[in-house]
């Protein structure tokens, strides 16, 4: 695997059309869903890169497999104060899944420990 060096912007991810399910009220029993902003994956193109809260530079971001949603619903795109758009959606995910949330954090010094 290639070592990741610097955080890179990544492209928009294209909504693939997923088969809308007969009852949306059985996916409750099965998936569960996230909201947010998809992007593709920078480094495998089998994972998507699911952004809550785009605009918010301290907001978590998640991982999941393409092969674990079942559906896929587009919300309303949200826009900055600078008048660009972003896509949002809410994405059905087969509950036992496994998933990644990464949180971003602001790295500071630690008190030296007490001799």
């Amino acid at each position: 695997m290639p070592a990741v060096t610097s955080l890179q912007k990544t492209e928009k991810f294209a909504i693939e059309k997923y088969k809308t399910p007969k009852d949306i009220r059985s996916l409750f029993h099965s998936h569960v869903p996230y909201s947010g902003s998809p992007q593709k994956h920078p480094l495998d193109p089998e994972q998507i890169i699911m952004v809550p809260d785009p605009y918010n530079s301290s907001s978590p971001y998640l991982e999941f497999s393409k092969s674990d949603i079942t559906y896929v619903e587009k919300l309303a795109s949200i826009v900055n104060p600078e008048g660009e758009a972003v896509t949002m959606a809410r994405i059905w995910v087969k509950k036992g899944s496994l998933a990644i949330q990464c949180t971003p954090f602001l790295v500071s010094a630690v008190k030296p420990p007490r001799s």
